[in-house]
Parts: C-alpha cells; sequence; structure tokens
C-alpha cells in the first residue's frame, strides 16, 4: 500500500506539472483523447489476460510444485502478448485517422488542426503498448510469487517518464514531448522490475504453446474476461466521444476529476486486492473455502472502513483541494471547476469502485472470469446509457454537462458492487454479512461525525490560504474517524496497533542487533 501510494503521489505531482504547462484546453484533451487507444489496447489484451487467467493458472501450477509447467506457461503468454499488441499497435497506427474522426473524438473533427495532432500524439503512444503489455506479465509472475514491492513501485516510474517528458521534452517538442514520455515512462516500468523477475531463475523461452492444456486454459479463460474489460473500455470511449462535443476542457475535466477518485481507489482497495488475490487463489486450488471466506470478508471490512471516509473527504474538501494542487500556470480557475464538478459526482462512487476492484479479483481468483463479466457488461452498458441521458440533464439544468458522466459511473459501479457481493454470498454459502454490514455502519457513524468537523473547519478557515486548509483538514479528518473508530470499537483499530507494536519491536530487535 505505501509503495502504490508513493507511485500514487508522484501521479499527482506529474497530474500538477501537465496541468501548470498545458491547462485544460485543447492540447491536453488531444493529448488524453488520443492516451485512450493505447490504453485500451493494453487493457483488452495484456489486462484481459494477467489480470483474470495468468495469475491464477501460474499460481495453481506454482501451488502444485510444477514451475517448469508454470514457467513454460509465461513463456507463451509472453511471447503470444508482445505478438498480438504489435499487430494491434501497428493496425491502430493505420488506421488512427479513422479512429479519432469516427470512434474517439468526433468533435475534434471540425478543427483540422486539432484533429491531426490528436492523430499524431495517438501513435507516438502506441508504441508504449508493448511494453506495458510484457511489463504486465512480469507484474503477474512475481505477484504469484508473492513478490509485490517492486511491482508496486512500476507505476511511480511511468509517472516519472511522463514528468521527464513535460519538464525536460515538452519546452521544446511542446505536447509531443508530453507523448514521448509516455513510452519514456512504460520503458522504466518494465525495467525497473527486470531484476526481481531475473531473480526468480525462471526459465523463458520463445514458444507458443498453443497445444499446451495450461495455455489454451487461459486463453478461454480470457474470452469472458475480454468482453468485460471492451465493455468498460466503450463507456471510457463514449465519455470521451460525449465529452469532446462539450464545452473546451470537458475530457480534461473528466479525466483529472476521475483520476483523483482513482487515486483514492488505488491506494485503499487496489494494493488489498492485488496482495490478495494469489493468496484467494491458493486457497481455491487446495479447496479451503472456509479460508478464502474468512479472507474476503477481512479484507470487505477494511476496503469499507477505509473508502467511506475518503470518499466523505474528497467531496468536503474538493474545491480548496483541486485549487491547492492545480490552479497555477495554464490551469485557471474555469479549469478549476471544470476538475472539481467532475470529482463532486465521481468521488461519490468511490465506496462501489473499492468494493467492485476486491470483489472482481475474488472471482478472477476461482477461475471465473464469465460472473464478473456478465454483471460487469450490464453495469457498463447501464452506464452508458446514464451517460448520455445524465449529461442531457445535467444541460437542461444548467449545470455543465461532463458532471452527468461521472454520475452515471458511480451509479453503475455500485449497482454492480452489489449484484457481485450477492453472487458471492451465495456462491461461498454466506460472507458474514453481519461482520461487513456492522463495518459499514461504524464507517458511515464515523464518517458522519467527520464530515460534520470538517465542515467547521472550511467556514471557520474559509480566509486561511489553501495549505492551511487542505493539509490540516485532512489531518483532522484522519484523527477524527479514527478518534470514531476507537470509541465505536471497531477490531480493526486494535489489529492496527497490534500491528505498529509489532513493527516497532521488529526494528528494535534489529538496531539492538546491529549494534
Amino acid at each position: 500500500m505505501l509503495a502504490i501510494l508513493f507511485g500514487q503521489i508522484l501521479g499527482l505531482v506529474r497530474g500538477i506539472i501537465v496541468a501548470q504547462t498545458f491547462g485544460a484546453g485543447r492540447e491536453l484533451d488531444a493529448f488524453l483523447a488520443a492516451n485512450r487507444v493505447s490504453e485500451t489496447l493494453f487493457l483488452l489484451v495484456a489486462g484481459g489476460a494477467l489480470g483474470s487467467a495468468f495469475i491464477p493458472a501460474f499460481t495453481r501450477l506454482l501451488a502444485t510444485q510444477q514451475k517448469d509447467e508454470a514457467w513454460r506457461l509465461a513463456s507463451s503468454v509472453g511471447t503470444l502478448l508482445a505478438l498480438v499488441l504489435v499487430i494491434l499497435s501497428i493496425a491502430a497506427a493505420a488506421l488512427a485517422p479513422h479512429l479519432v474522426r469516427y470512434a474517439l473524438a468526433p468533435g475534434f473533427s471540425e478543427d483540422a488542426e486539432l484533429f491531426a495532432l490528436t492523430v499524431s500524439l495517438l501513435r507516438i503512444q502506441l508504441i508504449s503498448v508493448v511494453l506495458f503489455g510484457v511489463g504486465g506479465l512480469v507484474v503477474g509472475i512475481l505477484n504469484a510469487h508473492q513478490v509485490f514491492l517492486v511491482p508496486a513501485l512500476s507505476p511511480a516510474m511511468y509517472q516519472m517518464g511522463i514528468i521527464i517528458g513535460a519538464v525536460a521534452l515538452s519546452p521544446s517538442m511542446g505536447i509531443h514531448g508530453l507523448a514521448w514520455g509516455v513510452v519514456i515512462g512504460a520503458g522504466l516500468y518494465l525495467l525497473l522490475q527486470l531484476p526481481s523477475l531475473f531473480s526468480q531463475r525462471g526459465r523463458f523461452e520463445a514458444r507458443l504453446g498453443l497445444g499446451d492444456q495450461s495455455v489454451r486454459q487461459v486463453i478461454v479463460l480470457m474470452g469472458p474476461r475480454l468482453l468485460g474489460v471492451a465493455v468498460v473500455q466503450l463507456n471510457f470511449w463514449v465519455n470521451t466521444w460525449l465529452a469532446s462535443q462539450m464545452p473546451e476542457g470537458s475530457v480534461t475535466g473528466v479525466y483529472y476529476g476521475f483520476s483523483l477518485m482513482l487515486m483514492a481507489q488505488t491506494v485503499l482497495a487496489q494494493s488489498v486486492a492485488i496482495a490478495a488475490m494469489p493468496t484467494f487463489s491458493a486457497q481455491h486450488a487446495l479447496g479451503r473455502t472456509d479460508e478464502l471466506r474468512s479472507s474476503l470478508v477481512a479484507s470487505l471490512r477494511g476496503v469499507v472502513l477505509l473508502s467511506v471516509p475518503a470518499s466523505l473527504g474528497l467531496i468536503m474538501l474538493r474545491q480548496p483541494l483541486v485549487s491547492l494542487l492545480y490552479a497555477r500556470g495554464e490551469f485557471g480557475q474555469r479549469s478549476v471547476e471544470l476538475v472539481t464538478w467532475a470529482l463532486l459526482w465521481y468521488a461519490v462512487g468511490l465506496v462501489g469502485h473499492s468494493v467492485m476492484e476486491l470483489l472482481t479479483r475474488a472471482f478472477f481468483a476461482q477461475q471465473d472470469t464469465r460472473t464478473p463479466v456478465l454483471i460487469g457488461t450490464g453495469a457498463m452498458l447501464l452506464n452508458v446509457v446514464l451517460s448520455v441521458l445524465l449529461s442531457r440533464v445535467f444541460a437542461m439544468q444548467g449545470m455543465s454537462p461532463h458532471g452527468g458522466l461521472a454520475l452515471a459511473n458511480s451509479a453503475a459501479t455500485a449497482l454492480e458492487a452489489t449484484a457481485l457481493f450477492a453472487v458471492m454470498r451465495a456462491r461461498l454459502s454466506g460472507l458474514s454479512g453481519q461482520r461487513v454490514g456492522q463495518a459499514l455502519g461504524a464507517a458511515v457513524v464515523g464518517g458522519g461525525f467527520m464530515s460534520l468537523v470538517l465542515s467547521g473547519w472550511m467556514r471557520w478557515s474559509a480566509q486561511s490560504n489553501l495549505a492551511n486548509i487542505v493539509l490540516p483538514g485532512v489531518a483532522l479528518g484522519v484523527l477524527t474517524y479514527g478518534l470514531a473508530m476507537f470509541l465505536l470499537r471497531v477490531p480493526e483499530v486494535a489489529f492496527v496497533g497490534s500491528l505498529t507494536a509489532n513493527m516497532r519491536s521488529r526494528l528494535a530487535r534489529r538496531f539492538n542487533a546491529q549494534k
């Protein structure tokens, strides 16, 4: 979690630098729209294979002492992955003008210069797809070996690449320097992991292995997941498609608002899900259903207890937070308002996003890609419909329409998380609903108390500078919520105290041993 937090902080620094340099304007809109294509290709192929199919299959082989077979599977998946991504990247580069005009950002077609810029940025960023694909495979291999620190640090290298592009390349290359920063970041993402990969002493060879049962199993499991990822990406494409026809800066407003919400979700939920998935996979492979149920319930409680106050905190502090982070250089007051409006509606969905992230990994660990994909497909199709409807409703009410895109995402995700929980509860013959409900109740009570305190703080400190509003506000929120959890006698508070005491004891023993 700390490593992922470091990556998110670097991502925040990246966002600040990019916002200061380009603002919420047409050039950044073009860059973000172009980035959607390379991200989609990576998630469709690499994300579909690694997140749902490769890790459970690879972990099963390791857990059953079939190490050679596991590394042959990794070699085959890596070869197939690189081959497919190269072919798709070349095809996307050739079809780039048509992708931008008809599928990605039709609103840009009315401006020939903006259209040409988006096409060129798209082609540059496609280079990163193969690097990310191979890097994603390495993440899966290391996580299956219970190695989490280096993979968790790798996204920070991607952020570093973009920072290099913005600081070192953009002064002479403009927005194209930012696109080359994406390529540099993808390369650093892969390079950081190679030493840890080599330390596992696995044997790699260029092979397709289409005749291997494990390879065929991964391909079969990929099918439903590919559909699910495609539907999710369809939603993002629809959002970009709609936002490109809204007032200038709407694409950037949606992106930055979603990124701030996603930052909290990544630190609070994705870190838990990444670390838990190999454990879920091993427990399922060994038939230990009771242990799997217990692990999932404990993880759900932790995610709920963390995501509820984070959601309320983002809502309460959104205006000064966005201003503090981005309001400088080309990022003026209008840009702040665009991001703040999107963040409000995205923050509403933080709990749903966090719970969904964990439950989806639990399904994948059981080598079930079909159920979350079917539920996710329905939810994301609803998202598309709601995006169109709510953006129009917002516009009719005189509100910025891109807020409707954010609210649609939050509503659909909440329904998806609820459906996943219901199905998993039935599958595992219960999920200790009372324990999860108690955690949710405690989080709501503590979060309500925290919100009252923050509301008073916002009024009292209204005339202070932004840093004196946000930083003490965050600290006050954490302390207030922590106090509420202590008074409510939430078991996790005692666990954190015990964990802290154990870490202090271990550090003291190491220090004394060195002396």
